[in-house]
């Protein structure tokens, strides 16, 4: 996809935030915003779609399933604010693309570098859960982001759901199969690369170890740093 000269960035995060497509999404994410769990009570929740963010020049895009009903429902920025984005900002931090290790609401501090990131889904889904038809009002917004950063030499999908929804916007045939460390090097260059969601479920049962997600961002660097190896 090539992106129009009047898009950019900033009018995807924009069109993402007003987005009002799917009815049972808009439901779910003001439901909860309204009766919160009494560990968030008089905290003001975002409940809008939550849009991707970071490094315009990153040549490192994360992709994830969708926000957190009490994490980026509530703070309005994707894996902040959960268990989930504490994983993942600390493992982006140790590899140099995140400035601090935490991310706990929008306005602390935090900034990327050479690094991007997004969800397949920008509404929290009830049970985490997107129908089919969801995810496609979706994807559109992932295949501008995609297009738009020109860097972009590197793809981490965090679950086999982000996998699925970046084949179908790049329409890999056949669909890559998912596994945790998998790659697969696209014909422009660009290397996909599939770890575990650092959801709880799979950081406390030990699916996912710190050693294992900081292999992941340590290849994820080395090849974006790398010269352009173009696939078949």
């Amino acid at each position: 996809m090539t992106p129009s000269l009047e898009d950019s960035l900033e009018h995807v995060q924009a069109d993402v935030t007003q987005s009002r497509k799917c009815e049972r999404l808009v439901a779910w994410r003001e439901s909860v915003a309204a009766d919160p769990p009494l560990r968030y009570r008089g905290q003001g929740y975002w409940a809008r779609p939550v849009p991707g963010f970071g490094d315009p020049k990153a040549r490192l895009l994360i992709v994830g399933l969708a926000p957190a009903a009490h994490g980026g429902n509530r703070t309005g920025r994707v894996f902040t604010g959960d268990r989930s984005g504490d994983w993942l900002f600390s493992a982006l931090h140790r590899a140099g693309f995140a400035n601090q290790s935490t991310s706990e609401h929008r306005d602390d501090g935090l900034q990327l570098s050479d690094a991007y990131i997004t969800a397949v889904v920008h509404c929290a889904p009830p049970d985490n859960k997107p129908t089919p038809q969801e995810r496609d009002n979706c994807l559109p917004y992932l295949a501008r982001e995609m297009a738009l950063l020109t860097d972009l030499r590197v793809i981490v999908c965090l679950g086999a759901y982000a996998l699925d929804g970046v084949a179908r916007v790049l329409g890999l045939r056949p669909r890559p199969k998912f596994g945790h460390g998998a790659e697969f090097l696209l014909g422009d260059g660009r290397t996909i690369i599939c770890s575990f969601h650092p959801s709880q479920q799979n950081t406390f049962t030990g699916k996912l170890t710190e050693a294992m997600f900081d292999a992941v961002f340590s290849r994820a660097k080395s090849l974006a740093a790398s010269p352009v190896t173009r696939g078949t």
